[in-house]
């Protein structure tokens, strides 16, 4: 398995819900107690997401979708976070 056969376990939409919250949850609470746990959060909500959309066929490749485009979230908040900061320097 290689990393774009992984591609296809994201799910757009769980992963802008989890990029919503976390940045949510990155700006209401500014602290590195709360921010090391963000993607714990993101992949939790992600599964949680993935498996209320597929009640009726929960499967690992359910979860796995939403564990990996919760995780997907986070990372993607980091590159464009960088790409601003690179930006303005």
């Amino acid at each position: 398995m290689n990393i774009n056969e992984l591609t296809s376990f994201i799910n757009l939409v769980i992963l802008g819900i989890c990029l919503g919250v976390g940045y949510i949850i990155k700006e209401a609470i500014p602290s590195n107690k709360v921010n090391r746990f963000i993607p714990l959060i993101m992949g939790i909500l992600g599964t949680l997401l993935a498996v209320l959309s597929n009640i009726h066929q929960i499967s690992l490749e359910v979860i796995l979708t939403g564990l990996f485009s919760g995780l997907a979230s986070t990372g993607l908040y980091e590159t464009f976070r960088n790409l601003i900061n690179k930006e303005s320097e």
